[in-house]
């Protein structure tokens, strides 16, 4: 058997076990795709957490998990006449196909850039009427930020170098300073915003995704703080009868661990 055939025995065993779920156990029959979304939206995270992790085994059982989700949905699409595991996959191949024209077709492309403005050209002739259409409006406002510059930097729309994103970013800081001078709370929020927001546009001309980095440093600081509550209870303290530069002592003994 080779590899390839052992994953379409492997696949098609998956698919035996959801119809044998969702026929017999109670809890499988009752759900629905606005019962799973919640469910799907947490495996999402969880895999997120294992590739930030670089957790391979967990990796793996998150993909697991996440396929198990897309069969079901599929199952229950297949109930009402809608769709099946088939049709899914069958749409997601014509997509790629499609927007795919310099390996499906005649188009040339010199690097990633063109692939990307190809990507959106393609989406707009399709009918939709705004590249950013395709940006859901329930992601966390830090990943909308970065789709959405993402999305009009795929048709031209965009910074031509670095060091101008960073000036933009200085600009929008000194706005900000101005007016936490002025102690101008409604401006305050939308300066802020505008300091984000072009943080993480710079972010993108790094090459550094702004979700993993701010999720690395959290991780970072919950790691840290959890060593200064250990050490301030080996030495029988409470953290709120510390002075701050006696946990400071130990956030330094933290990070040089």
């Amino acid at each position: 058997m080779t590899r390839r055939e052992y994953q379409l025995q492997a696949f098609d065993r998956l698919l035996t076990v959801m119809d044998e779920l969702r026929s017999q156990c109670p809890w499988d029959q009752n759900q629905t795709m606005e019962t799973l979304r919640p469910l799907t939206i947490e495996e999402t995270y969880e895999l997120a957490d294992a590739i930030l992790d670089q957790n391979t085994e967990e990796i793996k059982g998150e993909l697991g998990d996440l396929l198990l989700h897309i069969v079901f949905y599929s199952k229950i699409g297949s109930e009402t006449n809608d769709f099946d595991i088939a049709d899914v996959l069958d749409a997601v191949c014509e997509k790629l196909i499609k927007r795919h024209p310099h390996i499906y077709g005649d188009v040339k492309v010199k690097n990633e850039e063109d692939v990307k403005q190809n990507w959106e050209k393609i989406k707009l002739k399709e009918g939709k009427k705004s590249v950013l259409e395709g940006v859901p409006n329930s992601l966390p406002a830090l990943v909308k930020a970065s789709r959405i510059q993402e999305k009009a930097a795929g048709v031209g729309f965009d910074w031509e170098m670095p060091e101008q994103v960073l000036e933009k970013v200085e600009e929008e800081l000194q706005e900000f300073k101005t007016e936490v001078d002025q102690n101008n709370t409604n401006a305050m929020e939308s300066e802020f915003g505008d300091v984000l927001f072009s943080l993480i546009n710079y972010a993108r001309f790094l090459k550094i995704n702004p979700e993993n980095a701010l999720e690395r440093t959290n991780k970072k600081f919950i790691k840290r703080f959890q060593y200064l509550e250990n050490q301030a209870k080996l030495k029988q303290r409470n953290l709120s009868s510390m002075t701050l530069a006696e946990m400071d002592v130990l956030w330094k003994e933290a990070k040089s661990q």
